[in-house]
């Protein structure tokens, strides 16, 4: 049986090498690359970071890996002997310790992965040797993430823009007629636009604006967090120290004020590289631009000007041409649900399995056992994510992880956003009928806009470059855009749409001190969406740049293919949150864990209907182990001895019974 298996595990290992050499992810191909491409190289694409190789222990050998006192061994001999005659200088877990985490780190497994690093050996070599070994459950090579486009967007030439039969006044943003993709009003883009072709956000917006308890993951370039139309919603991590050397939060990374850099392993965010693109400020812009504030454009859950809405972590994996590693993007995936996000905003992704061979290279992943040999690590994050973002005592219990489809005009979406717990996002244009780019079919899930700009080619004044207006308007960085607005096109900016409805739909729940399930959201998402086959019929025309032949070529595309592949159909903010109002149970104010000596505080009117206009009350049974007192909105608790006690949170009547733990180096909740 021991030959049989390691005869099984070398061969799932040469399918992960195969894909490993082969793939490159990919962003947002095509976001308006004619009109803004940089002339500026990329780095040399290598398929993997050499002298690196990621495995993960079996769980017998955990007691060992405990025992260790040397950093670059691990105490067991078999695997040692390999480590000494690669000359591996390095061994380290993948993920760091956060001491408000770790139990749940270890339930998950996840603290069995670890990253070995070598000089002058083969990295396949020395994974399928470690492969061998019955103590190594998985090997991973370190493949590299990088960016798919060169090209910034295309900035917004003035600030004060208005269209006719564009306006609207569902709050006060003076570029809110400019976004068809949030309220199309049937006369933004003339003959090629629909009324109602949008998110359905100004009725949504009648149920919910956004909750800054609700906080969205950009895994990106770095969100400009200091745009002034961006800054409010930005999330802050209270408990740590901007520029900090040290790990105040006790969450294994130091300074992560508003969330982390893993391309530099640092707390401070970038976004002003002179290759950057501005795609994460984009990204969070369409999600969380503060609303109703008179200033720039809307979105779709960036509250309404009287209260916040919801926050944006920015998790950076791309800088300038700096590529990052799965290494990178899983820590940053698992970062994210420690961390208080509930949402996974992904607008990268493999290259389609069924992309054209010819314009695109090499192809991705064909089907989800193959993503999950040839890329565990990623898998096992996002499953990380997928199971333990949210809290059983938040609005959501669990995490929901949204990627970008693929912009190859492939008949199949891309991994990890093709794989069943993932939302998939296909792009359309603003009357309904899918962006001449965007994948569809298998793994695609649902569709928003994306933004369609050879399909409007013919839209074009002083103020706006071709087709520019038919693709989604945003906030960028000031190095990118002297605006700080601009638009961009893709699924990528698609991907966005469904994160901010997702986003509005669980502060819903929130507000009404409600906890749903991410399966109960995404029911409700795919059942309220709008079907879009009445505009799968006949050709839709439009024209692009083909090389050795120049721009604006007529071109296209036969609508047909399409019809019943675009997911369940265009989202529906307003009908999706309208079902939720019926989902879900009452939300338990939770179990409180806090450190001998120290004070840990929450906000106590979350979890409860109009929460801010109660007065609470908290009688802990055992005084001796914690006190409790309330200060402005937040009960700070105060471990005094080891120990555990019951206690009662008493508002207008309404009571909640808990748990106070006390313990030596609890660290602290976070984000939350």
């Amino acid at each position: 049986m021991k030959e049989k298996s390691m005869k099984i595990t070398q061969n799932i290992l040469s399918v992960a090498l195969a894909i490993a050499a082969t793939l490159s992810l990919t962003g947002c191909v095509n976001e308006l690359g004619s009109v803004g491409d940089s002339s500026a190289p990329m780095e040399e694409n290598k398929a993997f970071v050499e002298g690196e190789v990621i495995i993960k222990f079996a769980p017998e050998v955990e007691h060992l890996l405990q025992t260790r006192t040397t950093p670059t061994r691990t105490t067991i001999a078999e695997v040692d002997e390999i480590l000494d005659e690669v000359g591996a200088y390095d061994l380290e877990r993948v993920f760091p310790v956060d001491l408000s985490r770790e139990d749940v780190t270890r339930k998950s497994g996840m603290h069995l992965w670890y990253v070995v690093r070598f000089k002058g050996e083969d990295e396949e070599a020395v994974a399928t040797r470690l492969s061998s070994l019955g103590q190594v459950q998985r090997v991973d090579l370190n493949r590299t993430v990088r960016r798919a486009y060169n090209g910034k967007a295309v900035p917004m030439k003035t600030l004060s823009l208005s269209r006719a039969g564009g306006s609207v006044a569902a709050m006060n943003d003076p570029m809110l007629g400019e976004q068809w993709n949030l309220i199309n009003t049937g006369a933004n883009l003339s003959s090629k636009c629909i009324e109602g072709a949008d998110v359905g956000a100004e009725g949504a917006w009648q149920l919910s604006t956004g909750c800054e308890d609700v906080i969205v993951a950009v895994l990106d370039e770095g969100v400009c967090v200091e745009h002034p139309d961006l800054k409010a919603n930005i999330g802050v991590n209270e408990d740590d120290i901007a520029y900090s050397r040290e790990d105040n939060a006790s969450n294994g990374d130091k300074g992560d004020i508003n969330g982390y850099n893993f391309v530099r392993n640092s707390g401070i965010i970038t976004w002003n590289n002179y290759l950057d693109s501005g795609h994460g400020s984009h990204v969070a812009g369409v999600i969380a631009a503060v609303n109703n504030n008179g200033e720039g454009i809307s979105s779709i859950a960036g509250g309404n000007g009287t209260k916040g809405g919801v926050k944006i972590m920015s998790c950076q994996i791309f800088s300038g041409n700096v590529g990052t590693s799965v290494l990178e993007v899983a820590r940053a995936m698992k970062y994210a649900a420690d961390n208080g996000a509930v949402i996974l905003q992904c607008s990268w992704g493999y290259v389609s399995g069924e992309a054209n061979g010819y314009d695109w290279g090499e192809q991705g992943f064909h089907s989800e056992e193959e993503w999950k040999m040839g890329s565990p690590l990623e898998y096992e994050a996002l499953d990380y994510f997928v199971h333990n973002a949210g809290s059983a005592n938040g609005p959501i219990t669990g995490g929901v992880v949204v990627f970008a489809g693929g912009n190859e005009s492939a008949p199949a979406a891309g991994y990890p956003g093709a794989a069943d717990f993932a939302v998939s996002v296909a792009a359309t244009a603003a009357d309904f009928t899918p962006a001449v780019y965007t994948n569809y079919g298998p793994g695609t899930t649902i569709s928003a806009p994306g933004g369609d700009q050879d399909y409007y080619w013919d839209f074009v004044d002083d103020e706006h470059n071709y087709g520019e207006v038919g693709c989604i308007l945003s906030t960028l960085p000031f190095n990118v855009s002297e605006s700080g607005y601009g638009w961009m096109e893709g699924t990528s900016m698609a991907c966005p749409h469904i994160s901010g409805v997702l986003a509005l739909a669980i502060s819903h729940a929130a507000e009404r001190a409600m906890s749903i399930t991410p399966d109960q959201l995404k029911e409700a998402l795919y059942s309220t969406a709008r079907n879009i086959d009445d505009y799968m019929v006949g050709e839709k025309f439009y024209k692009r740049y083909v090389a050795d032949i120049g721009p604006l070529q007529p071109m296209k595309m036969d609508l047909s293919l399409y019809k019943g592949q675009m997911g369940a159909g265009q989202v529906d903010a307003a009908a999706l949150l309208a079902e939720i109002e019926g989902v879900g149970v009452p939300m338990r104010f939770p179990n409180i864990y806090v450190g001998q000596g120290e004070k840990f505080a929450i906000k106590p009117a979350k979890y409860f209907v109009d929460g801010a206009d109660k007065t609470y009350s908290v009688t802990i049974q055992d005084g001796t182990i914690a006190t409790c007192v309330m200060e402005g909105d937040k009960l700070i608790f105060e471990g005094v001895k080891s120990g555990m006690t019951s206690a009662v949170l008493v508002a207008d009547g309404e009571q909640h019974t808990f748990t106070i733990t006390v313990r030596k180096g609890a660290g602290s909740n976070g984000w939350m």
